[in-house]
C-alpha cells in the first residue's frame, strides 16, 4: 500500500504554503490552536480520498482570496503494482530520493518511483483531480487515478465518520477485511424479498376489511388486481443497500452506539488488521477525544506508535500531554506559521526534545516555555502569576506560557533544552540560579537560537535572592512562613546548626528590632533556607510567592524587580 512522501499545500484555509516530507510511520502534529494541524489532515483527505466531489466555499481559500487557486499535491511512494503500470501511468511516474528529498520528473536509477496526485480548486469551487507531471503536461497529456486505484489508496479517517466503519458501507474497514469472494448484494436482495413476503402474510388479517373493500372497488371499476390486492412492503422502500448490514453486540445493540473513544479503539485495531502487513494511511484528528489516558496509550499502540515495522502511515493531531509523552520525538512535528509559509519542524532532530517530551510534555504544547532550574523556580513563577492574575493582570497561561522544571541537576540543562525548543519554534526563557558555575558556551548557544534567560547574581540560589531582595517586612514574613511549615524549634535548630551556634531565632528577632535585617544576616538566612530546604517543594514556593513575594514586590530591590519584570514581559510578548 502506498505511503506519502511529500505534501504540498497552497492557499488552503489557514495555510498559504506548506512543503512537508512526513515520516513513513507515525506523524503526530502539535502546535498552537489555529496553526493549521487539522487543515493538513483535511488536505490529505481531500486530495487522496475516494470522492468525486466535495462541498467547498470561499472560506476554504486562504484569506478568502478566490483569485488564488487552492492546490494540494500529495506524492506517493511504496507504490503497489497497479500504480506502477506503465500502460496506465507510465507518463506520470516520477522519482524520489529519500536522502536529498529531491523529486525528478523521470525515473532515476536507485531512486524510488512515485506518483503525485493534485487537486486544484478555482473560483468556481469545482475540484479537479489530476496526476501531476511536468513532462506529461508538456506533452499535453492529462489524466487522474482510476477509481479503483483511488479507493485502494484512500486514507482511513477516524473522526466524524466512525459509524460508517461499523457497517459494510463502501470504503469501510469491514469491507477491507471482507474476503473478495463475499458478495452481500444477492443476499441483501433476497432478504428484502423475504421481508416483503413476511410482512404481507402478517398484515393480511388485521387489514382484511380494508383489503376486501379495495378488491370490491377494483372489481366494480374493472381494475385488474389478479387474485386480490395485498398489503406488502413497497419494493422501493425495502431496497436494502450495503449500509443496512452493521455490527451489533450479543444483545442486538448496534455497535454504532459505542462511545467515541471505544469506537476509535475498535476501528484502529480493525484498520491495522485490514491492511494485512501492507501499510495504509490513517488520519486521526485530536487522537485523545473520548479516551482516558490508559486507553489513549492503547490506541497509539494500535496505530503502530511502538512498532519498529511501522504497520501503517498515521497522521494525527493532539493537544494531550499523555500522547506527547507516549510518542518518540522522531514521531512529532511542530507546526508553525512563519511569515508567508507554514513550517513543519521535526522534533526528532534534537535529543533534548525527547527529554522534554518525556519529563514535561505539556511544554511541547505551549507557545512560550519558561525553563526553570528546579521546583523552587517553577513555584516562584507560578505563585507570582497567581498573585498578579488576582490583581486583574493577564495570566501567563492566557499568553500560552508555561513554567517547567528541568530537574535542577546541573544549570546548563535548561540552556541545552532551550536550544532544542527554540529551534523548533518555541519562545524560550531560562530561569536559573547562580550558586553553581554555568558553561558560557551553553548560554551563548541558547541566545544564538533566539532564547533569553534570567539569572540571579553570582553565588545566589533563589532563596538567597528572596532574603537579599525583599524588604525587612518581607524577610520577616519568610521566617514566619518557615516556622509555620516546620515549627519554631526545627527552624531554630537549622539556624544553630548551619551557623555553628552563632545565631538563633531569638538573636535574629533582636537584631531585627535593633538594626533591621542587615546584608550579612540576610545572606545567612538565605544559606540556611537553601541548605535546610525550608521552601523546596513547588507547592510551598507557589504559596510563598503569591502570599509574600507578590505582596512585597513593590518594596523589593530594583534589581530583583527588573529581573522579574523582564521574565514576565518576555513571556507576554507575541
Amino acid at each position: 500500500m502506498a505511503r506519502i512522501r511529500k505534501v504540498e499545500i497552497r492557499n488552503f484555509r489557514s495555510i498559504r504554503a506548506l512543503d512537508w516530507f512526513p515520516n513513513p510511520g507515525v506523524n503526530c502534529l502539535i502546535g498552537p490552536g489555529d496553526s493549521g494541524k487539522s487543515t493538513i489532515l483535511d488536505a490529505i483527505d481531500f486530495c487522496l480520498g475516494a470522492r468525486r466531489s466535495v462541498a467547498l466555499s470561499d472560506t476554504d481559500f486562504y484569506n478568502l482570496d478566490v483569485g488564488q487557486a487552492i492546490s494540494i499535491t500529495v506524492t506517493l511512494g511504496a507504490l503497489p503494482d497497479a500504480l506502477q503500470n506503465l500502460d496506465t501511468y507510465g507518463d506520470f511516474l516520477r522519482s524520489y530520493h529519500a536522502g536529498t528529498r529531491a523529486i525528478e520528473e523521470e525515473p532515476q536509477h536507485g531512486w524510488e518511483t512515485v506518483l503525485s496526485v493534485n487537486v486544484l480548486v478555482g473560483a468556481d469551487l469545482e475540484p479537479v483531480w489530476t496526476l501531476a507531471s511536468a513532462q506529461a503536461q508538456a506533452a499535453g497529456i492529462e489524466r487522474g487515478l482510476r477509481w479503483a486505484d483511488r479507493v485502494a489508496i484512500a486514507p482511513a479517517r477516524l473522526g466524524n465518520y466512525l459509524n460508517a466503519h461499523l457497517g459494510w458501507t463502501r470504503g469501510s474497514v469491514l469491507n477491507r477485511l471482507s474476503d473478495d469472494a463475499v458478495q452481500l448484494g444477492p443476499r441483501l436482495a433476497q432478504a428484502a424479498r423475504q421481508a416483503r413476503a413476511s410482512f404481507g402474510q402478517a398484515a393480511s388479517e388485521p387489514l382484511r376489511q380494508v383489503l376486501d373493500e379495495v378488491n370490491r372497488q377494483a372489481q366494480d371499476l374493472g381494475i385488474l388486481v389478479g387474485q386480490g390486492a395485498q398489503a406488502l412492503l413497497d419494493a422501493h422502500s425495502v431496497s436494502i443497500g450495503d449500509g443496512a448490514v452493521a455490527l451489533h453486540n450479543d444483545a442486538g445493540v448496534p455497535l454504532r452506539s459505542l462511545g467515541t473513544g471505544s469506537a476509535r479503539l475498535l476501528i484502529a485495531g480493525l484498520q491495522r488488521a485490514a491492511f494485512r502487513g501492507q501499510a495504509g494511511i490513517v488520519l486521526v484528528d485530536e487522537v485523545e477525544t473520548g479516551l482516558e489516558p490508559h486507553r489513549l496509550q492503547r490506541l497509539l499502540m494500535s496505530l503502530g506508535a511502538k512498532d519498529d515495522a511501522e504497520p501503517m502511515q498515521v497522521f494525527l493531531t493532539t493537544h494531550s500531554p499523555v500522547a506527547v509523552r507516549e510518542l518518540d520525538a522522531r514521531q512529532i512535528w511542530v507546526i508553525r506559521p512563519e511569515g508567508a509559509h507554514h513550517q513543519a519542524h521535526w522534533a526528532g532532530r534534537f535529543p533534548e526534545a525527547q527529554g522534554t517530551a518525556r519529563a514535561t510534555p505539556e511544554a511541547m504544547l505551549a507557545k512560550t516555555v519558561i525553563l526553570c532550574e528546579g521546583a523552587s523556580e517553577v513555584g516562584l513563577v507560578r505563585g507570582l502569576d497567581m498573585y498578579w492574575a488576582g490583581q486583574n493582570c493577564r495570566s501567563l497561561l492566557s499568553a500560552g506560557a508555561i513554567a517547567v522544571s528541568v530537574g535542577g541537576s546541573f544549570p546548563e540543562k535548561g540552556f541545552q533544552r532551550g536550544v532544542a525548543l527554540s529551534s523548533l519554534g518555541y519562545k524560550t526563557i531560562v530561569l536559573v540560579d547562580s550558586d553553581k558555575p554555568i558553561n558560557p558556551a551553553d548560554v551563548a548557544a541558547h541566545a544564538a537560537a533566539g532564547g533569553r534567560h534570567v539569572q540571579w547574581d553570582v553565588g545566589r540560589a533563589t532563596e538567597h535572592e528572596l532574603f537579599l531582595s525583599l524588604d525587612d517586612d518581607g524577610v520577616a514574613l519568610l521566617i514566619e512562613r518557615a516556622t509555620e511549615l516546620h515549627g519554631r524549634r526545627v527552624v531554630d535548630d537549622h539556624i544553630r546548626t548551619r551557623t555553628d551556634g552563632q545565631w538563633t531565632l531569638e538573636a535574629i528577632d533582636t537584631a531585627k528590632m535593633m538594626e533591621g535585617f542587615q546584608p550579612h544576616l540576610r545572606q545567612m538566612l538565605g544559606n540556611v533556607a537553601h541548605k535546610s530546604g525550608w521552601f523546596k517543594q513547588q507547592g510551598i514556593f507557589e504559596d510563598l510567592a503569591r502570599d509574600i513575594v507578590g505582596l512585597r514586590y513593590a518594596q523589593a530591590s530594583e534589581d530583583f524587580r527588573q529581573r522579574i519584570h523582564s521574565l514576565f514581559s518576555w513571556a507576554h510578548e507575541h
